[in-house]
């Protein structure tokens, strides 16, 4: 899969070029810990996957954090030799936050799963997305409690039988993209644990997007929920579930491109190549956001159809960013009509003395 270059402002971190004698390379981000997931686990593929492309992005391993909440996936921090915290369940937005706010330097990184992100974490993670808050998020969906134990997520699908559902599952799942595009997150993306090139060049776009970037990544969890993407891994199957987006290009798959993505009405649907108007045919769009959110509704819990890349890529000003102007402005106004020292107030010692008392 290739990306586009949508002329966009990069992330935190990213001006920050370290010197010949700093390049990294991928074994320079692997900590001292011994990684310690279940053999077969697809969280090792997207450590694989993490660690290769972030020497590419130049940037400072001091100048990187990794945030994540409580989960399987939430091991992350450990094997990456950043810096990092394990944080609170469904906390890690919040954490990230003040971490981007308070450290324009520092590129932020948030690790979580669709049951940390999305149950006791989902007003966290749709309020980060909203506030365009200038971290990146992975989203671990392996449609499962891991770490727990093998209880149904917010993902699972309806009658799915588990040890907290064993009549089956009545919720209806999130579809986690068609969430962070009602968010109005400005990168959103998806991926596939076993797909290495095309998960390490989303990964890649969504770590160098300025602004909230969500990547939900299909995950494959062994022991709980073995195979449940095994429909779109397979090459059979995939043949005609498998759909991946380039920007600027029309959106075809498939062998010889024999599918097609088209419009009809108001929505999109699948259809065979020879039998559709070339004209018909659509060409993938990642600054329009209604267009993005039709594609991710062609992914359904029946995995019928998954599509792959960058759904959603657009500018605009970052919460962080406002918010360092906001205060800033206060400091000057407060200068300037000879107030109080707002500027030392906020830098100086962690105690004050309040003159008169």
């Amino acid at each position: 899969m290739t990306t586009v270059d949508l002329g966009l402002p990069v992330r935190g971190g990213l001006d920050l070029v370290p010197t010949a004698e700093d390049v990294q390379k991928a074994k320079d981000y692997a900590s001292d810990q011994e990684v310690r997931w279940c053999p077969g686990c697809g969280d090792y593929a997207v450590l694989a996957a993490v660690r290769s492309f972030l020497p590419t992005l130049s940037i400072k391993r001091e100048n990187t954090v990794f945030v994540s909440g409580i989960g399987c996936s939430s091991r992350f921090p450990y094997y990456l030799d950043t810096y990092g915290m394990h944080s609170i369940h469904g906390r890690a937005p919040a954490i990230a936050t003040g971490l981007a706010v308070s450290r324009p330097d520092l590129s932020v990184f948030v690790v979580t799963g669709d049951g940390d992100a999305l149950s006791i974490g989902g007003n966290h993670l749709i309020h980060a997305l909203r506030r365009n808050v200038n971290m990146t998020i992975l989203l671990f969906n392996n449609r499962i409690y891991g770490l727990t134990k093998g209880q149904y997520s917010p993902t699972s699908e309806v009658g799915k039988v588990t040890k907290s559902t064993p009549m089956g599952s009545l919720d209806h799942p999130f579809n986690p993209v068609s969430l962070a595009l009602g968010a109005e997150a400005t990168f959103v993306g998806r991926a596939m644990d076993s797909d290495r090139a095309g998960l390490t060049a989303v990964l890649e776009a969504a770590a160098k997007h300025r602004g909230a970037s969500l990547v939900e990544i299909y995950q494959d969890c062994p022991i709980f929920n073995d195979g449940s993407f095994d429909v779109l891994r397979k090459p059979d199957e995939s043949e005609s579930r498998v759909i991946q987006v380039t920007h600027g290009q029309p959106i075809t798959f498939g062998t010889d491109g024999r599918w097609a993505v088209v419009r009809r009405g108001f929505g999109l649907a699948v259809a065979p190549i020879a039998e559709v108007d070339p004209a018909d045919v659509v060409v993938h769009d990642a600054t329009d956001h209604e267009l993005a959110f039709a594609l991710s509704r062609l992914s359904d819990q029946a995995l019928d159809h998954a599509v792959f890349g960058v759904l959603r890529q657009v500018q605009r000003p970052t919460y962080d960013d406002l918010t360092r102007a906001q205060v800033e402005q206060a400091v000057t106004a407060a200068d300037a009509a000879g107030g109080p020292d707002l500027h030392g107030l906020l830098h100086g010692a962690d105690t004050w003395t309040i003159a008169g008392r």
